[in-house]
């Protein structure tokens, strides 16, 4: 995590007061639940919520505990003890370290994931309002960054639409899954623990029972988390891709919005780069980095080790602040992106009627002619006009084989912009719904 790439509600998760805050709540709900069991003095209870619950953690106190002991949650304990005096004694009671570690874990994932479902939200909603704006604006559909056939920009937005709509469809369900709560003591057997200790505790907290934890928390759940993150900013990614390139000068379809009094080189005035797609799109390779450590972590030693904890330490913000940056900034991006639909319409002249060639081949199919005849045909005219040698539809009226089966009229009608786009509104229903 950097500042730079940073925004404050999401760093705000990760930080060490935040964690530490959670432990005391995860610690005193636990204490809540052995009171009404018996287990510890009801008096003690209340006495670790007031107390510990109007504390202000030390964190470099903590941290100098730490390098003494060399544990972090025996390094909280012994500081906590210092608010609540006596009764600290019942605190962490049958429990063990990754009790705290893998159910704050769940939590600050838990709550990594609603900001960054709250982003996409934001997203869809920017892609949605320029998709339609744009629903029936002409451009060139390109396969292998060659000119294709026509398709619109709003088209163009309506897949981005869909595809972030599966990533939070995906993120929703990686959310319920990484929620778990282990409260289940040392190799997860609840020997020194009652069972109702975790249910009171997850249920405080938000959190599914996590079935059987074995000490850990089943690393395949955050496995699953962060894949699921690689694969959004993937999307961002491409995205970010496709923005990139109509901003290239050759092509200028689309371009990133300039800001007044903003500088695109320090050596040319002129420019104007796609910087922050460009940004996002290093941004995603910090995100789908998490991926693959996230996989190794699921192949722990036996009921436990702790191979994945310095992993999960560094990846877990980084990944989660990361991507919750790049959609904000992707967001700002859709937001504000500069269309020009007369460059588009420019670009989708430049090859000379060349992108209705499909139409032409089938209609000659129609009239009779086998569908490699047609194929040559078109082609052979097609050909010259890549080189820059006349326009299509005047090739094929001075082609005699062609004119043979289709007349000058039925030759116009088959370079209708419009037939290439009746069925927009079918696509944006599926993608938009009715509305």
């Amino acid at each position: 995590m950097i500042p730079r790439y940073s925004r404050p509600e999401m760093v705000a998760i990760w930080s060490p007061e935040t964690k530490f805050r959670i432990w005391f709540e995860i610690e005193a709900h636990a204490c809540d639940a052995m009171a009404e069991l018996g287990v510890i003095p009801k008096s003690a209870a209340k006495t670790i919520w007031e107390k510990g619950g109007a504390a202000t953690f030390d964190v470099e106190k903590i941290d100098a505990i730490e390098r003494e002991v060399k544990h972090d949650v025996i390094a909280f304990l012994t500081h906590l003890a210092e608010f609540i005096g006596d009764d600290a004694r019942f605190v962490h009671q049958g429990m063990t370290s990754s009790d705290v570690l893998d159910t704050t874990l769940a939590i600050q994932m838990s709550r990594a994931a609603d900001l960054l479902l709250k982003d996409i939200d934001d997203l869809l909603a920017a892609i949605k309002r320029r998709a339609f704006e744009h629903k029936m604006t002409p451009t060139i559909g390109r396969s292998h960054g060659i000119h294709a056939e026509p398709v619109t920009f709003g088209l163009k937005l309506a897949t981005a639409y869909a595809e972030f709509t599966r990533c939070r469809e995906r993120l929703v369900a990686a959310r319920k899954d990484i929620a778990t709560c282990a409260i289940s003591g040392a190799v997860g057997t609840f020997a020194n623990i009652d069972p109702r200790v975790e249910e009171h505790v997850a249920a405080k907290l938000g959190l599914a029972v996590e079935p059987v934890s074995t000490q850990v928390i089943p690393r395949d759940r955050h496995a699953m988390f962060f894949a699921t993150l690689g694969v959004i900013a993937s999307s961002i990614e491409r995205l970010a891709t496709e923005i990139r390139h109509l901003q290239r000068s050759e092509v200028l379809e689309a371009e990133e919005y300039f800001s007044p009094g903003q500088k695109g080189s320090s050596a040319m005035p002129h420019k104007r780069n796609p910087v922050l797609t460009e940004n996002l799109t290093g941004l995603a390779r910090i995100v789908r980095a998490a991926v693959t450590p996230a996989l190794e972590n699921v192949a722990l030693w036996h009921e436990r080790d702790i191979s994945h904890s310095s992993v999960e330490r560094m990846f877990g913000p980084d990944a989660t602040v990361t991507l919750d940056f790049a959609l904000a900034r992707l967001t700002n991006v859709i937001d504000k992106l500069v269309v020009y639909p007369e460059n588009m319409q420019k670009n989708l002249d430049r090859l000379g009627g060349l992108v209705h060639s499909q139409r032409v081949m089938l209609a000659l199919t129609q009239k009779g002619v086998s569908r490699e005849d047609s194929y040559r045909l078109v082609q052979r005219n097609a050909m010259p006009v890549w080189r820059g040698e006349g326009e299509f539809k005047s090739l094929l009226n001075a082609d005699s084989e062609v004119m043979a089966k289709l007349t000058s009229n039925e030759i116009d009608d088959l370079f209708d912009l419009g037939y290439h786009f009746k069925h927009i509104d079918t696509i944006f229903k599926r993608v938009f719904g009715a509305a």
